[in-house]
């Protein structure tokens, strides 16, 4: 028998699962930690926080466990964060997060100054807020002296794999949300390290994500009761890692994630640049690409106002009054842009709204608003794939979100898509653990690997007629943000 290791660093928590050779999951488990906000619009984490909920999970999940019979280890993880380690590889300043919003001139410097067409020509992809190179030109600025003392610029879950081999490495499915990499060609950009102030040798090595970067340091191996030969793989960026754990690894294929941030994302398996403001063309975790566009607020929308604004986290019972004649007749519409947005809109000053309540508004018309306003949001960035000549007519949906059937029947009907929900729900932790089989030898490719391991529970299939009530609705909502998006600069004002 041999077990292997997925992690998942999210924004909120890590969550962890091993699995035998079969797919089987055997434990899982989850630690938490806190996400620090200075200053309005700021995002940041300790590093060190990461590291203490996986010693400390770890532990928990081997409980009872042969612990001489895990092979790998691998990681997925929120993307695009900026950790900053010194000459002697001590963390400088608390990573700066990928919903992150306060590098909105140097996003304007990188799209308007140095144009968009040419970060297309280096990158395939224009700027974001929350990559990771307007982070960089942001901590030059703003602190010079941080900045000067960077040796190495790594992404967070690769801070995980460093602190596990000590070896600086990235893959490239995360690598190509730093707006430094090369796509197409697979490598770093010099042109971009150079406007960044960098050079490429600040930058780890790169590795595919199914690759093996090393094995446990004797003293880490020692902490976690594990033997110094397992080995440790690249890992994924977690909408990488979800579709690999979600089976979406062959050209055509899409996987839906309704977690923190919601994401659609296309495989191909030939590269295409991006579509502008809408879709990142970024690499995937098989060896090939694809195409993403992500909102920043899916179901944390749901969270802050279930339970921020009506203080319950029963959001079952709040669904329960969402019957089925209301769907696709809501009065009631939602802007969900509560940290900014990026895919299609990218504007840092958007944000939240509610739009369309009456004297008869009811509690449940603003819930159902929030479950509709992501799913509407989430259709502009398909559109904007339909636009590309990208037909999607099926797709495997995972997340916190997803585990709600009346979302479920929300985004495939908004969506006009049928969604197929996988066994094993914990899709970026599962895909890395599956990554982790393919860099040991129990699968030789990861599409072989996701054929074998990957099923599925339960399909929702577009209904015609509530299809054609959420058609109406959406295209109401799409008039919505072009309305308001100058209140958006008036709410900024001093």
């Amino acid at each position: 028998m041999a077990y292997y290791i997925g992690a998942d660093l999210g924004t909120s928590a890590l969550k962890l699962l091993l699995t035998d050779e079969s797919g089987a999951v055997i434990k899982q488990t989850s630690r938490s930690y806190p996400v620090q906000y200075p200053r309005p619009a700021w995002s940041e984490q300790h590093p060190a926080d990461w590291w203490a909920a996986f010693a400390d999970g770890v532990k928990d999940l081997l409980q009872g466990v042969d612990r001489t019979a895990v092979r790998a280890v691998g990681f997925g993880g929120q993307m695009h964060g900026l950790v900053a380690l010194d000459a002697s590889d001590a963390v400088i300043r608390p990573a700066i997060l990928w919903n992150d919003g306060r590098t909105a001139e140097e996003t304007a410097y990188l799209n308007d100054a140095v144009g968009r067409e040419k970060l297309v020509s280096c990158t395939a992809n224009v700027a974001f807020a929350g990559f990771t190179a307007p982070k960089l030109l942001w901590m030059q600025k703003h602190e010079p002296q941080n900045f000067r003392k960077i040796c190495k610029i790594m992404l967070p879950k690769d801070y995980m794999t460093y602190r596990l081999t000590g070896v600086h490495a990235t893959e490239y499915s995360d690598a190509a949300g730093m707006l430094l990499l090369d796509v197409e060609h697979r490598c770093w950009s010099e042109e971009m390290a150079a406007l960044c102030g960098i050079t490429t040798a600040q930058l780890p090595r790169l590795f595919e994500s199914y690759e093996t970067v090393g094995t446990l340091l004797p003293e880490v191996a020692e902490e976690l009761g594990l033997l110094p030969a397992v080995t440790v793989v690249a890992g994924a960026g977690d909408n990488a890692a979800a579709a690999v754990g979600t089976g979406a690894v062959t050209a055509g294929a899409c996987n839906l994630s309704i977690g923190t941030s919601g994401t659609l994302f296309i495989v191909s398996d030939t590269f295409a640049a991006g579509g502008g403001d809408a879709l990142h063309a970024f690499c995937h975790a098989n060896g090939a690409y694809h195409l993403m566009g992500c909102m920043l607020s899916a179901a944390s929308c749901n969270k802050w106002f279930c339970e921020d604004i009506l203080h319950t986290t029963d959001y079952s019972a709040e669904q329960a009054d969402i019957t089925p004649d209301k769907l696709g007749e809501n009065h009631v519409f939602f802007l969900p842009y509560l940290m900014g947005e990026r895919s299609p809109i990218n504007d840092t000053d958007a944000r939240g709204m509610f739009i369309g309540m009456r004297a008869d508004t009811t509690r449940a018309d603003m819930v159902q608003a929030v479950l509709e306003g992501v799913a509407f949001a989430l259709r502009d960035s398909l559109e904007r794939a339909r636009a590309a000549g990208i037909t999607v007519r099926e797709s495997t949906l995972c997340g916190g979100g997803a585990r709600s059937p009346l979302w479920q029947t929300i985004l495939a009907n908004t969506l006009g898509v049928t969604l197929r929900m996988p066994t094993v729900e914990e899709g970026p932790a599962y895909g890395a653990a599956m990554l982790a089989m393919v860099g040991d030898g129990a699968y030789p490719t990861v599409q072989e690997c996701a054929a074998k391991l990957v099923t599925f529970r339960d399909t929702v299939t577009p209904d015609a007629a509530l299809t054609a009530r959420y058609e109406r609705a959406y295209q109401k909502f799409s008039r919505l943000y072009p309305a308001v998006k100058q209140v958006y600069k008036v709410l900024k004002e001093d």
